[in-house]
């Protein structure tokens, strides 16, 4: 009886470990881009993080995205809005959270991307949606083996919808959407992280009485001296404060490659 005893807990131990290991407790950080498998230069994560940052700071909407090495014996759908879930994604009332989870192919030879979608975005950012996504911004990119390049196409398309940028029916009926949003993924990033910039500069301009250049200018001069404009999470785009207690009921999409 001891043994068994002794061997439920050493059970229950190493499923409590293995839960915490495929991060499906409790957010480890409290981050818009937390790269577990380290497929993002440390450059590239900065600008879309910054990006996102920018995104939630003005529509509230949280984009979480998360690339891991295992699902922990889950399908990637179940794993996608478990994890959205557990951490809280987006803002509790509203369930305006979306996670876009990537595990990479070279890990164990099959790739898995899923777009899981809160409760309050389901109609906004319909299934079918997240599915071209995938297919179209992603998975082209993921077999070239260009990972940021597919997750910034998709951060930038889900950001486009769900803003109100166009429709989910007109990014449907775009004829170019598949060439053209290579190139305007990195775009987008850069307009959505320089319209933040220049809101905070003119808030910058009339608390101190400064023309916007040269509160540009200064805040700038300013984000040099602590390692440049992407250099850290805080410099030119303030600091994320955490997941707001999101819902998600299993909206969303995957695919494989």
């Amino acid at each position: 009886m001891k043994k068994i005893f002794t061997i439920l807990l050493l059970f229950a131990a190493f499923t409590t470990l293995n839960a915490q290991d495929c991060l499906l407790e409790k957010a480890p950080v409290q981050d818009l881009v937390q790269d577990y498998a380290g497929v993002m230069s440390e450059g590239e994560e900065q600008r879309l993080r910054q990006a996102l940052l920018a995104f939630n700071d003005t529509t509230s909407t949280q984009i979480l995205v998360v690339t891991v090495t295992n699902l922990c014996g889950y399908d990637k759908a179940e794993f996608t809005y478990t994890l959205g879930e557990k951490w809280g994604v987006g803002q509790d009332g509203k369930d305006n959270g979306i996670v876009i989870m990537v595990k990479p192919k070279e890990i164990d030879g099959r790739g898995e991307a899923f777009i899981a979608t809160g409760y309050g975005l389901e109609g906004v950012l319909p299934d079918a949606i997240s599915k071209r996504i995938i297919e179209n911004e992603m998975i082209p990119s993921f077999k070239k083996k260009d990972y940021f390049g597919g997750i910034a196409n998709a951060a930038t398309t889900v950001m486009a919808i769900t803003g109100g940028e166009y429709s989910a029916d007109e990014y449907a009926k775009s004829t170019g959407a598949k060439n053209a949003f290579p190139f305007l993924g990195v775009i987008l990033i850069f307009i959505f992280i320089m319209a933040m910039k220049a809101s905070k500069t003119r808030k910058y301009a009339s608390t101190n009485n400064l023309g916007f250049w040269a509160a540009w200018s200064l805040m700038n001069a300013s984000s040099r001296s602590h390692g440049g404009s992407f250099g850290s999470f805080t410099s030119g785009g303030g600091s994320f404060g955490g997941f707001g207690g999101g819902s998600f009921g299993g909206g969303g999409a995957g695919g494989s490659w």
